[in-house]
């Protein structure tokens, strides 16, 4: 009850005038402290978000859903709005990269979104071209004999035909498996050498079309913001979300072989599991989550 009470009167009363003496003190308003004092990342950033969506501006709540093509207008509208001077460059600056962030990152989902709704389409010549690729970096010392081939069963697809895979994740599951095994060669082959152990292996890329899932939810849901405002001090890019599903692949690999699973029946159990482990390090607002070349 007494914590409703101060709640209550800190957020009508008493936050105003600490506000006030602040400004008083430092002669900056709050937005002014909190770009400058916080640390640059997802810490500054998000905390600029919660921010503005509790202010009675309409300036300043409008600048959280900006488009990067208006940023700029958007910075100068909230600086005019909040009384900065055009001259506190430290400020303009930081809420520049913050505001680039935000709108990057829904860009950033509605791009992965678009690649998601793509259905692999085997009369598509890249479409073949990048799944032929795959086979090659992962299999380089051995041909395959026809599209249709109980071989793609040797790096983890279930049938003959590693199209009827894609269904959920689209042509995004298919550019994920490339990429990780483009940048990241010899990891990709070891992680599938793992996958073929007698007792404790997997479908090397049935699981690594699942982890596109949960990377891609994970991006949706907005966990994947405080990760990314780490990572590029700008715009994210869809390279980013490659290198956040590498790490996916390659950390779920060493925890399906610490856990021990008693069978690949298992699965949906330790994959919650592992899903719950990366959500929880997301949870730090300091965490960047990326192999490194």
């Amino acid at each position: 009850m007494w914590a409703q009470v101060w709640a209550f009167l800190y957020s009508n009363y008493f936050r105003f005038w600490l506000k006030w003496i602040l400004r008083l003190l430092t002669g900056k308003c709050e937005l002014q402290r909190l770009l400058g004092g916080a640390e640059a990342g997802a810490r500054r950033t998000l905390s600029m978000m919660s921010s503005f969506l509790m202010k009675s501006f309409t300036v300043l709540r409008n600048a959280v859903h900006v488009e990067e093509a208006e940023v700029e207008k958007c910075v100068r509208d909230v600086m005019k709005a909040k009384r900065i001077e055009q001259k506190d460059t430290r400020f303009k600056t930081n809420l520049h990269i913050s505001l680039l962030q935000i709108s990057g990152y829904k860009k950033l989902y509605l791009n992965v979104e678009n690649l998601r709704k793509v259905p692999y389409d085997s009369e598509n010549e890249e479409h073949e071209e990048q799944l032929i690729e795959l086979w090659h970096l992962l299999m380089p010392h051995e041909n395959l004999k026809a599209r249709i081939s109980k071989q793609w069963c040797d790096i983890g697809f279930q049938g003959e035909d590693p199209k009827t895979d894609f269904r959920g994740m689209g042509l995004l599951g298919l550019v994920n498996l490339v990429y990780f095994s483009k940048h990241y060669t010899n990891e990709a082959r070891q992680i599938l050498s793992r996958s073929n152990h007698p007792k404790l292996g997997y479908s090397y890329a049935i699981v690594g079309i699942n982890l596109t899932e949960m990377a891609y939810s994970l991006l949706k849901n907005g966990a994947l913001r405080g990760h990314l405002y780490n990572m590029v001090s700008g715009l994210p890019q869809m390279e980013h979300f490659h290198q956040f599903y590498c790490y996916l692949v390659y950390e779920f690999d060493k925890f399906w072989f610490e856990e021990e699973p008693e069978s690949i029946m298992h699965f949906n159990q330790y994959r919650e599991k592992f899903h719950e482990k990366i959500k929880g390090l997301l949870l730090d607002y300091s965490m960047v989550l990326t192999l490194q070349d």
